[in-house]
């Protein structure tokens, strides 16, 4: 039995993982971040990187937002619209699924 994927509104309270086979990875000869997904691969930017290494499917986005904000000394409304919106892209592509 197969599971549809959780595609609703990202939160702060949202806890996320990445999908069954998809997975963050560095690719040393290129030097470059990217999402491997089944059949597909997606460029991380560096902004990315540091969102996606904080999700671990126990922590909120809530929770990510705050160490963000904490390593970044940036103002939350702006760190969370942006990470909201990265998040949501991913979902809706079934990168990241929500626990």
């Amino acid at each position: 039995m197969s599971q549809t994927p959780d595609t609703s509104m990202i939160s702060e309270s949202s806890i996320l993982r990445f999908a069954r086979g998809t997975r963050l990875q560095y690719d040393r000869v290129r030097e470059v971040w990217f999402i491997q997904a089944p059949e597909r691969a997606f460029h991380a930017d560096p902004i990315a990187v540091e969102v996606l290494r904080l999700i671990n499917g126990t922590r909120n986005v809530g929770d990510i937002l705050e160490l963000l904000c904490q390593k970044f000394s940036a103002p939350r409304d702006i760190i969370a619209r942006d990470v909201l919106a990265l998040l949501q892209d991913l979902t809706t592509k079934q990168v990241l699924l929500a626990v």
